[in-house]
């Protein structure tokens, strides 16, 4: 997980460790939840709890700070319209 190997998307959740996961946001969904963690080199994987030995997405700190500032803006809202 340095900078000249990242972490890819599609990296089995295992493979980042247990540990450092959170869920920074939950709702009255039955406890499906987006996990988040924090990796060494700045970026964030996102996970399903409902599948931790899964897949995660992997995001840049820049991707992250673009969407969670769009998301703020409202500018997200479409994808629960």
């Amino acid at each position: 997980m340095t900078s000249m190997n990242p972490v890819q998307s599609g990296t089995s959740a295992v493979e980042l460790g247990t540990e450092g996961w959170e869920k920074p946001w939950s709702g009255t969904n039955g406890g499906s939840c987006v996990e988040a963690k924090r990796l060494p080199d700045g970026s964030v994987a996102l996970r399903q709890s409902k599948d931790p030995e899964g897949p995660a997405l992997v995001y840049t700190r820049d991707e992250m700070i673009a969407f969670l500032e769009g998301a703020k803006s409202g500018r997200a809202d479409f994808l629960v319209a």
